[in-house]
């Protein structure tokens, strides 16, 4: 799917703005911003729900800019099911093949088929009713893939489900994606379902897309402040570069820069994010080292968040496995942390 300079307007506001997207076959690229982005817009724009003020929206290599969404062929998985109360599982399954008016026999075999795929085999005969929420989204999914999409759209499609079985799910869809060789593009505000679910990620902001990357490129490498802070946690500090591989942050702590941070502009932003500050030891070395009070704790199973005053008064948060530190750290206890010149990414402060 090629989406080519498509912007939507409404009324004085952009929606969308230019937007230039390419998914490619087999992928599963999901769109990823804050209420407001223009995410929902972009996917409606897809489905053809809305209609762009410019651009064009093609489908191997067919423009469907203004072709209605019942001709698109493509399949669509949204929050609320959709399904209908007065039918069967399998008659809800059912549906997109008798509009399309395949024989009977073949409809009955398809659907046993695809039962078996989401690991609903027994529950033909059923009611959406009878169902619980996760059964309710597989039988959704059922539907949206038995006729062969040439695209898979899902509209946050596991928000109504508790973190458990939206987890579970995560897997089945992407198991099932990638089981069928099916194409899809996946709409969510959540950065860890983005990051465990893509082949790549589109984060978006104020109607652009902001970068295009893997979750590696997104996590790791963001291009700038909005990236950096919008996914997972991060330290995100002000510095002006001397113009070789060090800075000076506003505190005047100086800080190592990877060797090949580009510093031309020599107001930079320094991201660490939580699980790359070290906890050091006495006599433990790293290239930056700041010393600081423990001022706030949270305590998460398999890690735990501090969050720490250092003795400039910057605040930092960092996340250690159990076993990381030597002991329990308390509050209001003194501390040690340090990190390597490539624990860093340097973005661009403007």
């Amino acid at each position: 799917m090629h989406i080519k300079g498509v912007t939507r307007r409404f009324g004085q506001v952009d929606a969308l703005t230019g937007i230039d997207l390419a998914v490619r076959e087999g992928e599963l690229l999901t769109i990823l911003g804050p209420s407001g982005s223009g995410k929902t817009t972009l996917l409606k724009v897809i489905a053809g729900f809305e209609q762009p003020d410019e651009g064009t929206v093609c489908l191997n290599e067919l423009d469907i800019t203004y072709m209605p969404p019942a001709k698109r062929d493509i399949g669509m998985v949204f929050q609320n099911y959709a399904l209908f109360p007065h039918m069967t599982v399998a008659e809800n399954i059912a549906f997109p093949l008798q509009m399309r008016k395949v024989p009977k026999a073949e409809c009955a075999s398809k659907v046993q088929e695809v039962l078996k795929l989401v690991d609903l085999p027994e529950f033909g005969d059923r009611l959406p009713k009878q169902l619980s929420g996760g059964q309710q989204q597989r039988v959704a999914l059922a539907r949206a893939v038995i006729f062969g999409p040439r695209l898979l759209l899902l509209d946050e499609p596991f928000g109504a489900l508790d973190r458990k079985l939206r987890e579970q799910m995560q897997l089945e869809v992407r198991r099932l994606q990638r089981r069928l060789g099916l194409t899809a593009l996946f709409v969510t505000h959540d950065q860890e379902e983005a990051l465990v679910l893509s082949d790549r990620i589109a984060v978006m902001n104020k109607g652009r897309i902001a970068q295009l990357g893997t979750p590696q490129e997104i996590y790791q490498s963001p291009v700038d402040r909005f990236v950096a802070g919008f996914i997972g946690e991060s330290n995100l500090l002000h510095a002006r570069a001397d113009g070789g591989n060090e800075a000076t942050m506003d505190d005047g702590t100086r800080v190592a820069l990877p060797l090949d941070a580009d510093t031309e502009n020599r107001d930079i932003g320094i991201l660490l994010r939580p699980e790359r500050a070290r906890y050091l030891k006495e006599g433990d070395q790293a290239d930056t080292i700041l010393d600081g009070t423990v001022i706030e704790i949270v305590y998460m199973g398999e890690t735990t968040k501090y969050r720490l005053r250092t003795d400039t008064g910057v605040e930092l948060i960092v996340r250690w496995p159990l076993g990381a530190v030597r002991h329990a750290l308390a509050m209001h206890e003194r501390v040690a942390i340090g990190w390597d010149r490539n624990d860093i990414h340097v973005i661009q402060w403007t």
